[in-house]
């Protein structure tokens, strides 16, 4: 479980997801404003911008929350998710130097802090919000993530999105094409994927975590087994040379995914068969089903006891 000495000492890292920490730094919260949104938004409002370039005009910036992409072009801007708000100047920065386009769009892939809590300012740039109906409502609402024993107040009414769909959606802007289609619940019940077809480059949100272990949102309904699905799709979406973009780590490919995947899925079936045989949640945390596979995922915010409690409790 993670401290809050070790929290503080690596909030240049929490800026891009300052909220996947355990309960237990977290036990006095302030319903208003939790603790975790609070180190977040510090962290990120120092935090570098990184800009990569992908293909077909696409790219990428790196650094404040989730990853956000960006397509610019005559028509303004497209954006696949706002980041923490206090990056605003180094967003606003990176965004000029791909091009003069005023923000046009923005696409949330899911309701989670660090990846709308840039939405307002957006929508005051010009943006109009576009998110799968479910992420409107939770952002309309206090939710609760119980994991963190946070929660978090509903967005003002100009932060929330104004174009939802349910199922899938399709926008054209800037001469591409972007398929945007809810999946099962998985990170939580309001995930969506945006596919730019034309320059074969795909933004799975928080699906996919690339390299380290995923957070699993129970609270708003999140399953490990919602994950596994997820990433197979993810896998039969565009061509075997898509461009991956998680919602956390750095941009990857198929191979990458199909690692993943592995993963995902011999630790799934490693917790089932401990819970199966009537191990409590201490005793498969204890038998270290996820060990093989440590030294590979298990540096990120997720630890690895962290990860055989999600799964647990999803198998």
């Amino acid at each position: 479980m993670i401290t809050r000495r070790r929290f503080l000492a690596t909030s240049a890292t929490a800026a891009t997801a300052a909220w996947l920490a355990p309960r237990n730094l977290f036990a006095q919260q302030d319903v208003q404003e939790p603790e975790m949104v609070v180190h977040g938004r510090a962290a990120a409002a120092t935090a570098k911008i990184t800009t990569q370039k992908l293909q077909g005009n696409v790219s990428v910036l790196l650094g404040s929350g989730g990853n956000i992409a960006v397509l610019p072009g005559p028509e303004g801007k497209l954006l696949v998710d706002a980041g923490i708000s206090t990056s605003k100047p180094q967003i606003t920065e990176a965004l000029a130097a791909i091009s003069p386009d005023p923000i046009q769009h923005l696409v949330n892939t899911h309701w989670h802090w660090d990846h709308t809590d840039g939405n307002l300012w957006m929508h005051a740039a010009g943006a109009t919000i576009i998110a799968h109906e479910r992420t409107r409502r939770r952002l309309s609402s206090p939710q609760v993530i119980a994991a963190f024993n946070a929660t978090f107040p509903a967005l003002p009414a100009d932060a929330l999105p104004t174009k939802i769909f349910t199922d899938t959606d399709t926008l054209t802007t800037n001469g591409a094409t972007l398929l945007l289609s809810h999946y099962d619940p998985a990170h939580t019940d309001t995930d969506i994927s945006v596919l730019f077809t034309d320059a074969d480059v795909l933004h799975t949100g928080d699906t996919w975590f690339n390299g380290v272990y995923p957070f699993i949102d129970y609270s708003t309904g999140g399953h490990i087994d919602g994950m596994i699905r997820a990433t197979q799709r993810n896998l039969a979406t565009g061509t075997g040379s898509t461009i991956v973009i998680p919602g956390h780590g750095p941009v990857g490919d198929k191979d990458q995914l199909s690692q993943s995947l592995d993963m995902l899925t011999a630790i799934r079936d490693k917790v089932a068969a401990l819970k199966k045989q009537g191990k409590t949640v201490d005793e498969a945390v204890a038998a270290k089903p996820t060990a093989q596979f440590d030294e590979k995922w298990g540096k990120g915010f997720v630890q690895p006891e962290m990860f055989v409690k999600l799964v647990y409790q999803g198998v």
